[in-house]
C-alpha cells in the first residue's frame, strides 16, 4: 500500500488526501496536479512507478525507427526554436521527394517499423506533395508505419489545399499516412502561447486536429513543451486538456513531455530547468494522465543517462533507434549531437535499470520481447 511505504509525518492533510485519491485510483483534480510539484521527488518516484507498474508491469518499450525532416523552412518564427530558417537563409534545407527516397532506400529489407516525418511549415508545399511523398516510401519500404506531419504542419497543408480538415485527413490516409507525432502542442495556455509560438495554430486548433484524426481512426501522439515561460499550472491545465480529450477519443498512444533547449533561440536568456525538474514532469505526467497507457523519455532530448533513470520515474517508454536522423534537438543544444543507439544499446539501457526491454511497433503491438 502506498501510504505503508510513504510517511505522512512531513505531507499536509491535502497531500494525504492526495496520496489515498491516487490509492484509490481516483482521477485527481487540477489543484490536486498543482500540489504534486510540491512533493519531495522521491515520493513521486514511488507514486509514478506504483501507477506504470500497474499498467505496464516491468516493461520499457522501444521501436526500430528512423526519422526523415523534408526541410527545416517554415513560415512560422517561434521563439523557443532553434530549427527553422527561411528560404535561402544559411542552414536551411529543403529536400526534393528524390532526396527523400534516397534517404530511405538503405533501410529496404531491414527490420524497422517505422518513419517519423516531420519539418517546417513550407510555404510552397501542400497535401498532395506530400503525399506522392508518402506514397513513394511506402513503394520501396511496403510494411513501413509512417507516422507524420504535426498538427501545425496538417493545418497549414490542408488549408493550402482547399480542403476542409475531415477531407484532408481522409485524403492523408490513402496517400499512406497511419499515425500523428504530437509536436506542435508546445503550451495551451493562450497569453504564453502568444510569447513561445504566437503565429502558428492555437490550442484549440491543436486539439480539435487531433480530434478529427482519432475520429477518421489516425491514431497519435500528445506532448508538451515545458521549462520556459510557463508555470505549475499551466502545466496542469495542459494535461488535463490532453486527459478530457483522451477520455473522449481513447485515440493517444503515449504522452512526450519535451525539454524546452535553450541554444541558439530567442529565449536562451532563460537557461534550462535542471534534471530534478525534468524527473518531477515526467512522475507528475504519469500521475495524472491517468487514461494514457504511455508515459515516453525522448532520449536524444534527454540524453541517455536521464532518459534510463526516468525509467524509475513513471516513464515506460525511451523512443527508438533513431540513426542520426533528427536534427531539431541537436540544433537546439542537445547532449546527444548524433542521435543514434543500436537495438543492443538500448537493450542494455533498459536492463541496466532492472527493466524488461520489449521491441514494440508504433501502436504498441509487441514486435518482440528480450
Amino acid at each position: 500500500m502506498i501510504q505503508d511505504i510513504i510517511s505522512s509525518e512531513n505531507l499536509t492533510e491535502f497531500q494525504t488526501g492526495i496520496l489515498s485519491k491516487i490509492q484509490n485510483k481516483e482521477r485527481l483534480n487540477i489543484d490536486e496536479g498543482i500540489e504534486l510539484f510540491k512533493f519531495d521527488l522521491g515520493v513521486l518516484g514511488i507514486l509514478a512507478s506504483y501507477l506504470n507498474n500497474l499498467k505496464n508491469q516491468n516493461k520499457v518499450y522501444f521501436n526500430k525507427n528512423f526519422h526523415i525532416e523534408p526541410t527545416n523552412i517554415c513560415i512560422y518564427d517561434c521563439t523557443f526554436c532553434s530549427y527553422h530558417r527561411k528560404i535561402n537563409q544559411e542552414g536551411s534545407w529543403e529536400y526534393s521527394i528524390s532526396d527523400i527516397l534516397e534517404k530511405v532506400e538503405p533501410y529496404r529489407n531491414s527490420e524497422v517499423t517505422e518513419i517519423h516525418i516531420v519539418g517546417g511549415v513550407h510555404p510552397n508545399r501542400d497535401i498532395h506533395y506530400y503525399g506522392e511523398m508518402m506514397q513513394k516510401i511506402k513503394e520501396i519500404l511496403p510494411n513501413i508505419h509512417i507516422k507524420a506531419f504535426t498538427a501545425v504542419e496538417l493545418d497549414f497543408m490542408i488549408k493550402k489545399a482547399k480542403l476542409d480538415l475531415k477531407e484532408g485527413l481522409i485524403k492523408l490516409k490513402e496517400y499512406g499516412l497511419d499515425s500523428i507525432p504530437g509536436g506542435g502542442a508546445e503550451i495551451f495556455e493562450p497569453e504564453i502561447r502568444k510569447k513561445v509560438c504566437h503565429e502558428k495554430s492555437t490550442a484549440k486548433q491543436w486539439l480539435g486536429i487531433h480530434e478529427a484524426a482519432h475520429g477518421v481512426g489516425i491514431p497519435s501522439n500528445a506532448t508538451m513543451l515545458y521549462g520556459h515561460l510557463e508555470n505549475h499550472r499551466h502545466r496542469i491545465e495542459h494535461l488535463d486538456k490532453l486527459r478530457e480529450l483522451q477520455d473522449k477519443t481513447d485515440g493517444f498512444n503515449t504522452f512526450i513531455p519535451l525539454k524546452f533547449k535553450m541554444a541558439n533561440n530567442p529565449l536562451s536568456y532563460l537557461g534550462e530547468v535542471n534534471t530534478l525538474e525534468d524527473l518531477k514532469m515526467f512522475a507528475i505526467s504519469r500521475i495524472f494522465l491517468d487514461n494514457f497507457d504511455h508515459i515516453k523519455a525522448y532520449w536524444p532530448m534527454l540524453g541517455k543517462d536521464v532518459s534510463q533513470i526516468s525509467l524509475s520515474f513513471g516513464v515506460d517508454d525511451i523512443d527508438g533507434t533513431i540513426d542520426d536522423s533528427t536534427k531539431i534537438y541537436s540544433m537546439a543544444g542537445a547532449k546527444d549531437q548524433k542521435p543514434t543507439m543500436t537495438t543492443k544499446e538500448l537493450i542494455e539501457l533498459i536492463k541496466t535499470a532492472g527493466k524488461k526491454p520489449v521491441e514494440r511497433d508504433t501502436v504498441y503491438n509487441v514486435v518482440k520481447e528480450h
